[in-house]
């Protein structure tokens, strides 16, 4: 029901709304609002005042991130500092597999659509972005660039949370 949800609404978007150049070249300027705190398989968002831990994420034009493997504690929140050293726009998403193969297939269908996820940063050439995100679960997780083309190039990473009794 979710999924048929999503569905129609990006569809009725698509039709009706005024194009979203937010995978564009242009910079992107977030919007401002509330963070969401919604638990997912790999965590909920952080509070940026929260005591945390700082990873640099470097994203360049070559489809690569630098570091593409990222160990990380269970409870540990992390707040990602991501440079886009490319003169192409690229984005963070933090997923699951299965949750990022999705998305990247509905990115094919819709490219120019938003994205105000906690778990995901669009970040023009030349610029930073920020994610703070809490692995409150165990688990191995993933992060990509679901931009068209950037995927399927290989732009994907690797989290390992090491739950509390390891």
């Amino acid at each position: 029901m979710k999924k048929w949800t999503l569905s129609i609404l990006l569809a009725a978007l698509a039709t009706v709304a005024a194009p979203a150049w937010a995978h564009g070249d242009a910079g992107h300027v977030p919007k401002p609002s509330a963070i969401k705190m919604e638990q997912k398989p790999w965590g909920i968002a952080g509070q940026p005042k929260a005591r945390l831990r700082t990873i640099a994420v470097r994203m360049s034009d070559d489809m690569r991130f630098t570091p593409d493997k990222i160990d990380v504690k269970q409870g540990e929140t992390i707040r990602f500092v991501l440079t886009n050293a490319g003169q192409v726009m690229h984005e963070y998403v933090l997923g699951t597999q299965p949750v990022l193969e999705e998305h990247a297939a509905l990115m094919k269908r819709f490219p120019n659509m938003e994205h105000d996820e906690p778990y995901m940063a669009h970040v023009a050439p030349g610029q930073k972005g920020e994610i703070v995100w809490t692995f409150n679960r165990a688990g191995d997780f993933d992060f990509a660039c679901l931009l068209p083309g950037h995927y399927e190039a290989g732009m994907a990473g690797k989290i390992k949370v090491v739950g509390l009794a390891n």
